[in-house]
């Protein structure tokens, strides 16, 4: 029995896999975004959590490009740790890497395509989000972004704590 809050879990699935079966969705399984989390990991969290936002929005929201625009956000395809490779400023250019790529393996609305696009605001401030969806994406990837990443030094903390504590 579903409770009061709880959320049907079961349209933000559909949406998934619609995108992660199609294009080289797959291929993002081989990069790491924030600490030891993938950047397939990081964009269904992405996506879930924003979803979950969307679905309780007062404010009619377009679920489909929110779940497509948040999956494909960080479609870039490359690892930007490899800063022998080109890769440097990543954080001010890969939400056009993320854009191409998914403009060339799937068809976007105007919607979606501003959701990759604008993702990275405010550090890219020349990319406004035009949409709730796009605000709702970029938000959710920033507190995911944040929870990955302070999970890494927690764990070093801690390991660090341990071998303090052996004698």
């Amino acid at each position: 029995m579903k409770k009061k809050n709880e959320i049907d879990l079961a349209p933000f699935a559909a949406l998934c896999r619609e995108v992660t079966g199609a294009g080289r969705y797959e291929e993002m399984k081989k990069y790491y975004s924030h600490s030891d989390v993938t950047v397939y990991e990081h964009c269904l969290a992405v996506a879930r959590r924003a979803y979950e936002k969307g679905v309780k929005k007062r404010r009619p929201v377009d679920i489909r490009a929110l779940v497509r625009g948040a999956l494909l956000h960080d479609y870039y395809l490359y690892d930007w740790h490899d800063k022998n490779k080109g890769f440097r400023w990543h954080g001010f250019k890969h939400h056009r890497f993320a854009l191409a790529n998914a403009e060339r393996d799937y068809d976007l609305t105007d919607k979606e395509k501003n959701i990759i696009y604008s993702h990275m605001f405010p550090l890219t401030f020349w990319c406004l989000p035009r949409s709730r969806e796009a605000w709702i994406v970029t938000l959710a990837d920033k507190r995911v972004a944040f929870a990955e990443t302070m999970k890494k030094y927690k764990r070093k903390k801690k390991a660090e704590e341990q071998k303090n504590e052996r004698p």
